[in-house]
This record gives C-alpha cells, sequence and structure tokens, in this order.
C-alpha cells in the first residue's frame, strides 16, 4: 500500500521539455549575465528564495516576490558575481512540476561555489526558485565577494 501512495506517474514528454528549456535559457542568460532574458523565465509573481538576497539586499528575508523586485536583484547579482561563481553542471532532475540541478564545489577545473537549484514551472515559467548553498558558496558570502 505504501509502495502505491509513493508511486507517481512519469512526468509528460511535454513537462520534460518545459524543464530542459528553463534548463538550457536559465544557463545561456547566467552566462552572459543577461538580465532580461534571466526575468523572461519567471512568472511575474514569481518567489525566489537564497541567502544571497539577504546578503545583498539587507532585508530580514531572503526573499524576492514578483518579477519587478527580481529584476533589480538579478541586475545586482550579475554586476557583483565573483569568480568562483561558475556554472559546471551534468543535468537534471524532474517530476514535469519541479526541477532541480547541482553545481557541485569540486570540477576538473578547480573549485566553484556549490548550489542546488530547485524551480517548480507552471505554464512553462519558473513560479518558485529556491537556491540552497554549500559550504563553499556560504564561505564566498562570509567573505564578501558579492560585494567587491
Amino acid at each position: 500500500m505504501q509502495a502505491e501512495r509513493l508511486r507517481k506517474e512519469a512526468p509528460s514528454e511535454e513537462a520534460v521539455r518545459a524543464a530542459e528549456r528553463i534548463y538550457i535559457l536559465w544557463d545561456e542568460a547566467l552566462g552572459a549575465k543577461d538580465v532580461d532574458a534571466a526575468v523572461a523565465l519567471y512568472a511575474p509573481d514569481v518567489v525566489l528564495e537564497s541567502p544571497l538576497v539577504r546578503h545583498l539586499t539587507g532585508r530580514a528575508e531572503g526573499i524576492v516576490r514578483g518579477r519587478e523586485d527580481l529584476r533589480d536583484f538579478v541586475r545586482l547579482v550579475f554586476e557583483r558575481t565573483p569568480p568562483t561563481r561558475r556554472r559546471r553542471r551534468s543535468g537534471f532532475f524532474t517530476d514535469g512540476r519541479t526541477i532541480m540541478w547541482e553545481y557541485p564545489r569540486e570540477t576538473p577545473d578547480g573549485d566553484q561555489m556549490d548550489f542546488v537549484e530547485a524551480m517548480e514551472i507552471e505554464n512553462r515559467l519558473i513560479q518558485r526558485h529556491r537556491v540552497y548553498w554549500g559550504w563553499f558558496g556560504v564561505k564566498t558570502l562570509q567573505e564578501d565577494r558579492y560585494r567587491a
């Protein structure tokens, strides 16, 4: 019985393609530091959560709400990205609604900031985005490298 409750249907091919589209376009926007391209991937009422929000904005919460607030935050992030914020990753996981991937610390080219990105997709747009930081990424914040 419990196994039946835990078993879910495989995501549709369309849902997997929508997740893959986000995975590819997010990386392209990040690499180009293209604020407009990045923000276009998000729903108008998006919610993004990350320790970087508190660090860069001084807010009590690490939350960005809405596309316009997101635009200001992404612009700030792209202006201050330290060299250890690279983009090496190797695939994603999706259940058709949520997409997740990891930027591992250790890479063939040396250490990079380590994150797990989790995005909930609705109508082919990112509705919720959460960024979970590893120790090397946290160390980067503690050393204030985003402010340099």
